[in-house]
This record gives C-alpha cells, sequence and structure tokens, in this order.
C-alpha cells in the first residue's frame, strides 16, 4: 500500500512539475513580441473596393467593408459613397457608451436628400454558416455557441441554426434601421462606441468595422437629445466627405495592412492575450471575440 501511495505521489509531483513547466514555456512572448516577429505574408492589403475614407474636420476615419456578411447593403454603400451622397452630411447622434451615427439630418421630412436609383432596403443580419471560414475561438460567451473570426471580422454564430453574423463588438459599423426589418439602406450608419452592444445581433445588419480613428468618433460631444441625439444643428459634425479607397488616386489611400485571421501569426497573438505575464500577477488564461481586436499596421 505504501509503494501504490508513494507511486501516486511522485506521479502526481511529475504531473504538476511538467503542468507548471509547460505553462512557463507557454509563455514566450509578449502579444508585441509576437507582432514584431510576424512575417509580411501573415498580413493582407486593405482592398479598396471595399475601404472607405470618412472625412471630418478632426481628421480620417478608415473603414472596412464586409461584403461577405451584406452584400446587398455594401453595395448600396458604395453607390452611395459614389454619388457623393454622405458629402455635407452630419454625424447626428452620439450616444454614450453606445453608438456614434451620420447621415441626413433631415431624412424624416421633405428635405430629405435623395439617393440614388436602385438604392433599396435590405434585412442582412446572418448569412449561411456552412462553408463559411471560421477560424474559431476556443472561448464561448454567452451571446452565441459558436464564434471566431472571418476575414478580419468578429463573427459570432449558432451551428443548430446554421447561421452566423457579424459580432456588435466595440468599432463594428451598422446600417441604421427603422422598425421595419428591411428599412435600413445603408444612406444613415453607426459605429458602436462603448461596451459591445451585443443584443443588436440578428436584429440589424452590420457591415464592416473601423480600423481607423476611431478615436475621432468616439471623442465626439454627446448628444443631449433622446437617445443622444444632436438637438441642434450647430452641434453636428460635419461630414466632408465619404469616399472609396478605389476612386481616389494611388497616392491618396491609406497605406495600411491587416492581420490575417487565418495566420500562424494570429494563432500566436491570441495566445499571448490569454497567457499574460510580465505586469500581469494573475494571467486571465482566455480571451474573447470583442477584446480579440485585429490589428492594423502600416504598410512597410
Amino acid at each position: 500500500m505504501q509503494t501504490k501511495l508513494a507511486l501516486a505521489l511522485i506521479a502526481a509531483l511529475a504531473a504538476s512539475s511538467a503542468f507548471a513547466a509547460a505553462k512557463e514555456q507557454r509563455v514566450t512572448k509578449s502579444a508585441a513580441e509576437v507582432l514584431k516577429d510576424s512575417p509580411n505574408a501573415d498580413w493582407r492589403a486593405l482592398d479598396p473596393e471595399n475601404t472607405l475614407l470618412m472625412n471630418l474636420p478632426q481628421g480620417q476615419v478608415v473603414i472596412e467593408l464586409a461584403p461577405r456578411f451584406a452584400p446587398k447593403l455594401t453595395a448600396n454603400i458604395r453607390a452611395l459613397a459614389r454619388a457623393s451622397y454622405f458629402d455635407g452630411l452630419a454625424v447626428i447622434r452620439v450616444q454614450e457608451n453606445y453608438v456614434t451615427q451620420w447621415g441626413d439630418p433631415d431624412e424624416d421630412d421633405a428635405k430629405a436628400r435623395p439617393v440614388p436609383d436602385g438604392i433599396k432596403g435590405a434585412k442582412e443580419f446572418s448569412i449561411p454558416l456552412k462553408g463559411l471560414p471560421l477560424n474559431k475561438l476556443h472561448e464561448t460567451d454567452g451571446w452565441a455557441p459558436l464564434n471566431g473570426f472571418v476575414d478580419g471580422f468578429p463573427v459570432a454564430a449558432d451551428p443548430k441554426a446554421g447561421r452566423a453574423w457579424l459580432a456588435h463588438c466595440y468599432s463594428t459599423v451598422g446600417v441604421a434601421r427603422g422598425n421595419e426589418p428591411d428599412s435600413g439602406n445603408g444612406s444613415g450608419l453607426y459605429v458602436a462606441i462603448g461596451q459591445s452592444p451585443r443584443a443588436l445581433e440578428n436584429n440589424i445588419a452590420a457591415v464592416g468595422r473601423v480600423i481607423k480613428g476611431m478615436e475621432l468618433l468616439g471623442s465626439l460631444p454627446r448628444g443631449t437629445g433622446n437617445l443622444g441625439f444632436y438637438e441642434k444643428p450647430e452641434q453636428r459634425t460635419a461630414i466632408t466627405s465619404i469616399k472609396l479607397a478605389a476612386d481616389l488616386p494611388e497616392a491618396e489611400r491609406p497605406k495600411l495592412q491587416v492581420l490575417r485571421t487565418d495566420s500562424k501569426t494570429w494563432g500566436e497573438l491570441l495566445e499571448a492575450r490569454r497567457h499574460r505575464s510580465g505586469w500581469y500577477i494573475k494571467s486571465p488564461e482566455r480571451t474573447d471575440l470583442c477584446s480579440g481586436t485585429v490589428p492594423t499596421r502600416p504598410t512597410p
């Protein structure tokens, strides 16, 4: 009996030592070191046809569209940008810890700016999960049984329903709508500027994310009207222009790259975020969908 107990104790100590050694070995690089050592092949250039440049008096915001998840609405947004629809409109709403919204302040009355022919509303809340190249996270959350990343965008999914959708994380861009599910046409847009409003998922269409310039949209004065709408015209921030990068000369396009979420570097970055060291006394040993922001860098 004593021999068996001794052997069991030795085995337990060995397992404990092995786990500790594995954990120590696992935490070899910080997130910054992972990105510094990443090969150029693990980064991708922006597609000019899916890159919006929103010019404000304070600076430029860069938005990457996600046509895989909302093909009709992203096509509308391209058409609106090419028709200079947004130029001279305004940021009309900034609600604390929720969204910044822009579009036509007069959209509900006779002075509304007309949209180009062919622009119609669409209900594009989710797409089929089957065949989707989802890079899954180990972790799940209370909002969906499955989540991960596709093309650099955070994605949630329900395997039983066979559906997937863009998650409403910080910096997600969506299409404003009225009471009817298909009333949003892309002429009014918003971005999440606070805690991730995940309850919006499957209730409104997400069409992309801000990859540069969130500080410009998140630091605007908060609206004092209902739901954060501005009550006076002088409170609004004018939109100088919103253009597609594809319609600009090469020299005027943003020189940015996005980390590929199907790359080895992305996997290493997630591990570095799970298993933190250095300043951290207690490592979280996990990450989650909306804190797993996909990095962007200047094109080297």
